[in-house]
């Protein structure tokens, strides 16, 4: 079992705290992803997890054992690091047979076993290479290969993608995703890249402050956001939020009411979900994919999709898909619109815009926390 449980961990450096009663269960065979900006101890937690950092309280177990206070070479783990970690002095071959060296591991099954990684990253040519010869690219598959060697019950990646080009880290990525499911080993990885944890990991934890603030699936996260911060940090562009009051409240519908702006959101339950809210101040979040900026026929039949004015500011043209920025009650606002669809546009200029009230969301601007998904029964 490669289950990995982390219970009630706090972690402190001196007088300052920077995990925070984290607890986390990743699963047998599952692709865990910590992600955040710099500092939010996703990197800490993933050094706990091996071994390098020590709790100062907490459980950590590993399968069926447990490891808090258990050195990294008895937690039976591998690791991929950012920089690869690779003796320069010595062949790939020997670079990934190291660690079956010191196990004393018989020469034909390291030799069997080094053979097989290879033609799994696609680096057999390059066996008798040193590191200086190879590639960024072929550098990290070597580090990878030195991993997959290893049977170890958990793999621990810390950022293995951040030195590679932008090109590169995709086909990596895509491999790397493509080699856990075929070994079926627990992974948890680091990425301060929210694209890396959406389209690698089978949930993701988003942490802040030494906090997780949603452990859910990508598309979990994605739409229905816990909280401002991983709203505002997943996705790219970002959502958008826009000031609102709620101004009537009923068993179906919910209208909220801003500068310029008024919107009726149907919602069953939206009478209890938002409950004691009547009148105050909220935050509207809608995605940009959610502002259409060309009325179709098959959007004006659908009461979801309600027109507002809008002032152009500034138009993004990014191959297929355009980025257009513009004002809305003197509110910044984007929407990702298809390229062809908006290259009439230009800034300076008034358009009516379509907002999908099908997907939109309202936050507590006090908590911070998300109140109500129209989108609850869309998914």
């Amino acid at each position: 079992m490669g289950e990995v449980k982390l219970t009630n961990i706090i972690k402190r450096f001196g007088n300052t705290e920077v995990i925070k009663n984290l607890s986390l269960h990743i699963k047998d065979g599952e692709f865990l992803v910590l992600v955040g900006g710099s500092g939010c101890g996703k990197s800490t937690t993933l050094r706990l997890i091996a071994g390098l950092e020590t709790a100062t309280e907490g459980q950590i177990m590993i399968g069926d054992k447990e490891v808090t206070d258990v050195p990294p070479k008895g937690r039976d783990i591998a690791m991929v690091f950012q920089n690869y970690a690779l003796y320069p002095h010595m062949t790939v071959y020997d670079n990934i047979a190291f660690g079956l060296k010191l196990r004393k591991m018989p020469k034909a099954e390291i030799k069997k076993k080094v053979e097989e990684a290879a033609e799994m990253l696609d680096i057999t040519p390059y066996l008798k290479r040193k590191p200086k010869e190879l590639s960024g690219g072929q550098r990290q598959r070597v580090a990878l290969g030195r991993a997959i060697v290893r049977d170890a019950q958990v793999f621990l990646m810390d950022e293995p993608l951040s030195n590679l080009d932008a090109k590169l880290r995709m086909q990596t990525r895509t491999e790397i995703k493509r080699l856990q499911k075929k070994l079926g080993i627990t992974t948890v990885y680091v990425t301060h890249d929210q694209v890396e944890a959406m389209t690698m990991g089978d949930r993701m934890a988003v942490m802040k402050d030494g906090v997780i603030q949603q452990l859910a699936t990508p598309a979990v996260a994605y739409e229905f956001p816990a909280n401002l911060f991983v709203a505002g940090f997943i996705g790219s562009p970002a959502m958008n939020f826009i000031p609102v009051n709620v101004t009537e409240l009923d068993a179906e519908h919910v209208k909220i009411s801003g500068q310029d702006l008024l919107f009726n959101l149907n919602r069953p339950s939206a009478a209890q979900e938002m409950d004691g809210f009547k009148g105050q101040d909220m935050l509207l979040g809608v995605r940009p994919e959610s502002i259409a900026l060309v009325e179709e026929d098959t959007r004006a039949q659908k009461g979801d999709w309600q027109p507002i004015k809008a002032m152009i500011d500034v138009v993004e043209p990014s191959g297929s898909r355009t980025f257009v920025h513009m004002t809305i009650g003197g509110q910044g606002v984007i929407s990702e619109a298809d390229t062809i669809k908006v290259m009439h546009l230009q800034g300076n200029t008034e358009v009516t815009v379509w907002f999908n009230t099908a997907h939109v969301h309202l936050f507590d601007p006090t908590t911070e926390n998300r109140i109500m998904s129209t989108a609850q029964d869309k998914l």
